[in-house]
């Protein structure tokens, strides 16, 4: 038997819908059995970006069973509204920010270490892989594919919805309240791992003549190797910082 409900969807959700959908209640038939996140994801919208989901006035969590003639509200993240009495749907936001972002995000990845963030990536990552190290260490998932947020097991995530890295910055720095937490040149753009103070003497036969004759302070990284100093590149970096913060 063919039933049906009213759904809207609320803010940023509507940026997974088609157009004739967005901002509006509109109606959905189904058929079988149903739970509430099989049909929203149906439609598109990973449960990670969702916090709360209102069905005839009343919160229900992702397991409710959907009826014929259920009439659906779904909200993102809340800023400012009040909603503590109200049944979240959203695990707590990690105590420490850590992140792994999929094969896409290569160049906001370098972007992240730049200021600072524990971000995990390789272009090989697959996405059992990238799960599995998500729950593991804690991490929150970055990604241009929807599909993973959809994965039940998933607890912590962001569909990243710009193609531009510069714009891709700026959206999860907004989106996970960041500002307080950049702190530049102190990790590898390359591997991800912390920088260490060393000295110009233990590294001088590594060094460009002109960054041996101007340059005094030096980082290192013990995992790959790499020197840094606060050369062009380092001006040039503050720049893109100051740009996105």
């Amino acid at each position: 038997m063919l039933k049906k409900v009213t759904l809207r969807f609320y803010e940023e959700l509507n940026d997974f819908l088609p157009p004739d959908k967005r901002k509006k209640r509109f109606e959905h038939s189904f058929i079988d059995r149903t739970s509430i996140k099989d049909m929203i994801e149906s439609l598109g919208v990973p449960h990670t970006e969702i916090d709360l989901i209102l069905v005839n006035g009343v919160s229900v969590n992702l397991a409710y069973l959907v009826k014929d003639k259920d009439d659906i509200s779904v909200y993102p993240m809340f800023e400012s509204l009040d909603i503590t009495n109200l049944q979240h749907l959203r695990a707590k936001p990690l105590r420490k920010p850590k992140f792994i972002l999929d094969v896409h995000l290569g160049t906001l990845a370098k972007y992240m270490r730049m200021l600072g963030f524990d971000t995990l990536y390789k272009n090989n990552f697959n996405d059992d892989e990238i799960v599995n190290i998500s729950l593991k260490e804690r991490r929150a998932i970055l990604t241009r594919d929807r599909g993973i947020l959809k994965r039940t097991e998933v607890t912590h995530g962001y569909w990243v919805r710009s193609t531009k890295p510069r714009e891709q910055i700026f959206e999860v720095i907004n989106r996970f309240d960041l500002k307080s937490v950049v702190k530049e040149l102190s990790r590898c753009l390359v591997c991800n791992s912390l920088l260490k103070i060393i000295s110009k003497k233990k590294i001088i036969d590594r060094l460009p003549p002109k960054v041996k004759e101007y340059q005094t302070k030096f980082y290192y990284c013990k995992e790959c190797s790499k020197i840094y100093w606060k050369g062009s590149h380092y001006t040039n970096m503050l720049t893109v910082i100051e740009k996105l913060i």
